[in-house]
């Protein structure tokens, strides 16, 4: 990696904290450091992160408003039992900005390309002073930064970095093909998904329209970009859209009772005693073990409530695992009301397939079938840790993905060896906003010094538990996930506060 920030021009500011990022973390955060006063680097033109780059026209929201709002700044509406649009969601974001006055703090169209740790590192592996000891008001980051208006980088220096760059976005996944038989034999158009949310709404349109389009994938981008591709070939001369699912997860519908058993099943805190949690005790251990025919009683209950409700045996896509693995892993999708009854006209078909890959007309799977396709999307996901590997300097960069490939985070926040840098929106949760909220004034106290942190050896050693819980948890552990813990973690890091949920 080039070093930007060795040039001797050193932009200076009042402000001793960046915040990288404008998605709903970064616009809390910038809330909850005002007295700070922050500057925050914002890639693109406007606020919104992934709602803005990342979701299609069509994308509603997938849990209620109550579940999806700021503590401080409920939604007007939000009783309303329907789900949210990307409009409404990009509009309550909005509202929270200029309500709290946070807009003026940030610096739109302003790139970070790279991230140079400006103290001397220590130690025979080159590893920098840890959290305990403080940075005696000098400059830890030097931060480069490329704007939309100008060829020439910005550096910037700052005491703290707050990064909430999240998993999403910008680096797409590609899967990887034998040889030959990559998208380069391919004669029709591929592209990722990210790729079709830059689309407006007339070339997506002249995009699937007519077409036989093939969506690889079975989340949430996928399941809502085979619905608009349903929805632009209604008629006779049509085409119907093929998804390719190489793993079936529960899915569920937007659909108030459901929402119900969830809720109480999964985010309550009477709940929480049924799931093993981090550093428990002895006494805790004991119950969990104790419970677990109930666990799994309830985990079949919510099977079978979903069996009953979306035709997935129809189909072919009843998983082979339980309901449980998916929460634990943060898998689940919520299904928008018209997927199945688009399924049922025809307009949506699906191939269960482990592999598969191109040939000259469509898609070769290794039942030794093809499908035939004009447009293929791929509905793979994004590398989240390839994107903040960019920006990071060694040594740094090689202890993020240590050692389970996955960001090991203590309270979802800070790596303990890395200092003075907070990382919010790896760690996911039933509500990602509250969560994020939470972990934006969690990290304000740590820098207002209302608390101290425990010492780096046994913040590591907890956060290595945290994560070999979750491995434990479910087998597709892919990235961090306190779904079934997340009121415990949320209490824990009140009580380091000195606050009370």
């Amino acid at each position: 990696m080039a070093d930007h920030c060795e040039s001797p021009s050193l932009v200076i500011s009042n402000s001793k904290t960046a915040i990288i990022g404008a998605g709903f973390s970064g616009i809390a955060a910038a809330k909850q450091l005002c007295h700070h006063y922050p500057i925050v680097f914002e890639a693109s033109d406007c606020i919104g992160g992934v709602w803005k780059s990342c979701a299609y026209n069509s994308t509603k929201l997938q849990s209620t408003r109550k579940n999806y709002e700021f503590a401080e700044f409920p939604w007007p509406n939000r009783n309303d039992p329907s789900s949210p649009s990307k409009l409404e969601v990009l509009d309550y974001l909005e509202s929270y900005a200029k309500h709290f006055d946070v807009l003026k703090f940030i610096n739109f169209n302003s790139k970070v390309v790279e991230l140079r740790f400006a103290r001397p590192l220590v130690g025979n592996a080159g590893y920098c002073w840890p959290w305990d000891q403080p940075s005696q008001g000098q400059p830890v980051w030097e931060i480069a930064v490329q704007t939309k208006d100008s060829d020439n980088l910005k550096c910037y220096a700052f005491e703290f970095v707050v990064v909430f760059i999240g998993q999403y976005g910008d680096i797409p996944k590609i899967p990887k093909f034998p040889s030959n038989k990559g998208p380069e034999i391919f004669k029709g158009k591929i592209l990722h998904t990210i790729d079709y949310c830059k689309l407006n709404k007339e070339a997506a349109s002249q995009l699937l329209e007519g077409n036989k389009v093939v969506v690889v994938g079975y989340k949430k981008s996928a399941i809502d970009l085979a619905v608009e591709c349903a929805q632009a070939n209604q008629g006779a001369e049509g085409q119907p859209c093929t998804m390719v699912v190489r793993t079936p997860h529960w899915i569920a519908p937007n659909h108030w009772f459901f929402g119900l058993l969830f809720s109480f099943f999964y985010t309550s805190r009477s709940s929480e005693l049924l799931h093993e949690r981090p550093n428990q005790t002895i006494f805790r251990t004991l119950l969990c073990f104790l419970l677990s025919p109930l666990r799994r009683g309830v985990s079949k209950l919510m099977e079978s409530f979903l069996l009953w409700k979306l035709p997935l045996k129809k189909y072919g896509l009843k998983p082979d695992h339980p309901f449980e693995e998916d929460i634990a892993s943060c898998q689940m999708a919520t299904v928008p009301e018209n997927f199945f009854a688009e399924a049922d006209k025809g307009n949506i078909v699906f191939k269960r397939a482990s592999e598969w890959w191109f040939w000259e007309e469509g898609i070769e799977f290794d039942d030794n079938t093809k499908t035939t396709a004009d447009v293929v999307i791929l509905g793979t996901g994004y590398n989240g840790m390839k994107k903040l590997k960019t920006i990071l300097p060694e040594p740094f960069r090689s202890m993020i993905d240590y050692p389970y490939g996955i960001m090991s985070l203590y309270r979802g926040t800070i790596h303990p060896l890395i200092p003075n840098m907070s990382f919010v929106g790896y760690v996911e949760s039933v509500s990602n906003v509250g969560a994020s909220e939470l972990r934006s004034k969690w990290v304000a106290r740590l820098m207002d010094e209302k608390f101290k942190l425990l010492s780096t050896e046994i913040m590591a050693e907890q956060t290595l538990r945290e994560m070999e819980l979750m491995r434990r948890r479910t087998k597709f552990f892919k990235r961090p996930c306190i779904a079934t813990f997340s009121i415990n973690q949320a209490d824990e890091m009140c009580k380091e506060m000195g606050c009370q949920l």
